[in-house]
């Protein structure tokens, strides 16, 4: 499911944790910080874990490169926010309790729920109006009772549309409707949110590459799965990054994306080890590149803001 939008109460600055942050120091930088992480929760769509995949998770060095904040602030905000009890640290997972609930995720689910059962009955009944119509041996009553036959469908399902989906509900645009069969949006968009691109999911090349692989029996996740993978292998290769683009991740070489198995070495050699071959531990500060713990994917600061 694609969320594309959070919920935030016209009275937060008035809620007294709000209140007691603006009183610190930095306190403009925290607030901040925290839309960040709502936004960031959103477009992640985990019901509030902050998670790269299930392998990876997010660490203070990857929130201070995403959010283009420095490493100490990062460090004060998320101490605020769990002494507050706006976030949990669960195995060293930053998550924010209740998530699901007060962004009512819920709803959403049931609209989608219907907007596919929607779709599976008009296909239904279009294909007993075909039927019907193979065995009409005039062509004059065969048209009549096409038209008639389609008219009755349309009412038909405006009809169900009236009952089962009341008026103001989160149902979609007709576009939403129409690409409902193939999840455009959310693939596009995950592949955006993951390397900072901006590439549209309405491309007629994209939406073809992406049903000939949903045609080859892969699902969202395996577009996921692809996405993560090169991500972690081709950041930081000045070389390989501009193949991190659609024509190249949903080419038919994608089951070999997304069915590799990318170890911690390969992510640590991709992104630069020692001569001796143990990657590197902590902050150089003089090339501004963050190193990496084992087990730990990190994204290079001075790289992701296009620096050398």
């Amino acid at each position: 499911m694609n969320v594309r939008w959070i919920k935030i109460c016209t009275d937060i600055f008035d809620d007294e944790k709000i209140n007691l942050i603006e009183s610190l120091p930095e306190s403009d930088s925290i607030i901040v910080i925290w839309f960040k992480l709502l936004c960031l929760a959103g477009k992640n769509n985990n019901k509030g874990v902050f998670t790269l995949n299930e392998r990876i998770h997010y660490t203070e060095e990857m929130f201070a490169t995403i959010f283009r904040r420095n490493i100490n602030t990062i460090r004060l905000a998320l101490t605020t926010f769990e002494n507050f009890g706006m976030i949990e640290i669960v195995n060293n997972v930053v998550t924010i309790p209740n998530w699901s609930k007060h962004q009512n995720l819920d709803q959403i689910e049931k609209n989608n729920e219907y907007q596919k059962n929607y779709m599976r009955k008009y296909r239904s009944k279009q294909k007993e109006i075909a039927k019907t119509n193979s065995k009409t041996n005039s062509k004059t009553n065969s048209k009549t009772n096409s038209k008639t036959n389609v008219s009755s469908l349309e009412r038909d399902i405006e009809l169900d549309k009236d009952i089962l989906e009341p008026k103001g509900s989160l149902s979609g645009s007709p576009d939403d409707v129409k690409s409902k069969s193939y999840p455009y949006a959310e693939i596009v968009n995950y592949l955006n949110q993951k390397t900072g691109s901006n590439y549209k999911s309405t491309s007629k090349k994209t939406r073809e590459l992406i049903r000939a692989r949903f045609a080859d029996g892969h699902d969202l996740d395996s577009f996921k799965r692809a996405v993560d993978n090169q991500v972690a292998l081709w950041w930081h290769d000045f070389k390989m990054r501009p193949y991190l683009r659609p024509e190249t991740l949903f080419s038919p070489k994608m089951d070999g994306y997304a069915n590799a198995n990318v170890t911690i070495e390969q992510i640590a050699a991709a992104q630069g080890s020692k001569s001796n071959g143990c990657p590197r531990t902590g902050l150089n500060n003089d090339n501004g590149r963050y190193d990496i713990p084992e087990g730990v994917y990190y994204i290079d600061a001075a790289e992701r803001m296009g620096g050398e």
